[in-house]
């Protein structure tokens, strides 16, 4: 079983707590802006597609991680799985896992992502260090 780790608050914030209820149904495109702003500082580019149709269950997001692969990501409410190895593609042939989160699918893909989330949280926890004493 995978065990997802995410940062305090104030440094990245879960995109399910900012998403937008409709009648019971997350809205996904909203759901996968918010997944782009919180990890958006530690990926090449990451953007949500506007070429692909998104709806109410489905929204997908174009990410380039720092090694310099690109990926298209499914987010519904299963969570979020590759479906195409270029920006804007949706590969029907493929089934990849789905992740709860995306830090936990960064992880997977990006040794680079993994870098900079643990510099980021280093960093964090000096400037708490410093203003402490």
């Amino acid at each position: 079983m995978e065990i997802d780790c995410e940062p305090e608050d104030s440094l990245i914030s879960s995109f399910d707590e900012d998403c937008v209820q409709l009648g019971g149904v997350k809205d996904m495109r909203l759901e996968a802006e918010a997944v782009v702003s919180d990890v958006l500082f530690a990926v090449t580019e990451m953007y949500v597609s506007q070429s692909l149709d998104c709806a109410l269950d489905v929204a997908y997001i174009n990410v380039e991680i720092r090694e310099g692969t690109r990926f298209c990501l499914e987010l519904t409410e299963a969570g979020l799985r590759v479906v195409g190895y270029a920006f804007d593609q949706v590969d029907e042939s493929l089934s990849t896992q789905y992740h709860e989160t995306v830090y936990s699918l960064l992880d997977t893909l990006s040794p680079g992502y993994r870098a900079a989330f643990g510099n980021a949280l280093l960093q964090r926890l000096e400037r708490l260090k410093q203003n402490g004493q």
